[in-house]
């Protein structure tokens, strides 16, 4: 069996999460599936921080601008080939792209990345998730899901009888992953990766380490990414007196040379859809502290060793848990073998395979509404 498939990645502009998983697990598939499945991406920007460049997949790009430029470059790009399926990341995009190919009969994807029920926060939303379960739904022919729970969660939030798969992200694999170094002077290093918003909760962070160095003064934290919120961020650590003690710290590549010199992670995310932040510190060894939000997070931390569970919007749990590892750090770290294991799993190597698997389920199936009139 062969069949063609059309990822299209949304007009972001950065290179980040969800465009980082479809190029890696596209590229995947095509390297090692080229005879049976052929994959197209549509990237709908280019990206102000990464150059796509050559690909085991074909690689489309268009600099759409505005709505109607989406639209038309969706539709132009589906209409000129016979897919057999499009995959497209989030319901928004989903549903922009089934409306901009109403006619052309392609079966289609939902690719589930993040929290759905976090993502109705303004009136396009709305519309576009309504949009979703009375018209859209029915007439996909899959859904995607990056976590368990997300699944089970989505399932709840739009009942339909469309088959679902989980489709894990991959981590990356780093060419250096040399132990951690004896603790610098005795200080202990948290650090936490991400975009810098509301979302990924770095403003929780810092009113628990204000806490935590209360009680410990050899502890100092590191906060990596890059975001719209970084000027709040560091005008609280300076309304804190913590600038000698937490770092600013941008890699535009990858967050290897922080991991590297830290000894716990800690994620203090509102919601999240996975958690690869979380999978890439596992991947150093170190242990993860992470509020236990929707999905993600209690998908991963399934072991005492791999990290701690902490209630969301509880400080004090929050304080707790960094101060245990501060206290138990060298017992800790011998369990870093024990991480480096779990993550093997969420391999590249690993995961192309259930997601080639779930394409070609999904690419035989009838989708719901050919079935009704038959």
């Amino acid at each position: 069996m062969s069949i063609h498939v059309l990822y299209i990645v949304p007009p972001t502009g950065i290179y980040a999460g969800i465009e980082r998983v479809i190029d890696e697990v596209c590229s995947g598939i095509a390297n090692a599936y080229p005879d049976n499945i052929k994959i197209d991406v549509l990237h709908l920007s280019t990206y102000k921080n990464f150059a796509v460049g050559a690909r085991g997949y074909n690689n489309i790009t268009k600099n759409s601008n505005g709505r109607i430029s989406v639209i038309r470059d969706i539709r132009g790009a589906v209409k000129d080939v016979s897919y057999d399926l499009v995959v497209v990341p989030q319901i928004e995009a989903t549903v922009i792209s089934w409306l901009a190919c109403i006619g052309l009969r392609r079966k289609f994807v939902l690719y589930l990345h993040g929290n759905h029920h976090m993502e109705t926060s303004h009136i396009k939303a709305k519309i576009l998730f309504f949009i979703m379960r009375i018209f859209v739904l029915r007439e996909l022919s899959g859904v995607f899901g990056v976590s368990p729970k997300q699944i089970a969660s989505f399932k709840k939030f739009m009942p339909c009888s469309v088959p679902h798969y989980w489709t894990p992200n991959p981590v990356r694999q780093f060419s250096d992953l040399a132990e951690r170094a004896a603790v610098d002077a005795g200080l202990i290093y948290f650090v936490n990766v991400g975009r810098f918003s509301y979302q990924k909760g770095q403003d929780d962070l810092i009113e628990a380490f204000a806490e935590l160095y209360k009680l410990r003064k050899n502890v100092r934290l590191k906060i990596v990414g890059y975001g719209n919120d970084e000027l709040r961020l560091r005008a609280r650590v300076e309304s804190l007196g913590l600038e000698s003690v937490v770092q600013f710290e941008y890699y535009p590549d990858n967050p290897h040379e922080a991991l590297l010199a830290s000894d716990v992670y800690v994620s203090t995310s509102r919601w999240e859809g996975w958690g690869l932040a979380i999978c890439e510190a596992l991947r150093f060894g170190i242990p993860v502290v992470a509020t236990d939000c929707d999905f993600g997070p209690s998908d991963i931390l399934i072991d005492p060793r791999l990290g701690n569970l902490v209630t969301s919007n509880k400080q004090q749990e929050l304080v707790n848990a960094m101060l245990y590892y501060c206290d138990n750090i060298v017992k800790e770290r011998t369990y870093s073998r024990f991480r480096k294991q779990f993550v093997e799993k969420f391999n590249l190597s690993e995961v192309i395979h259930v997601h080639a698997d779930a394409l070609l389920q999904v690419s035989a199936l009838v989708p719901m509404a050919e079935r009704g009139q038959g």
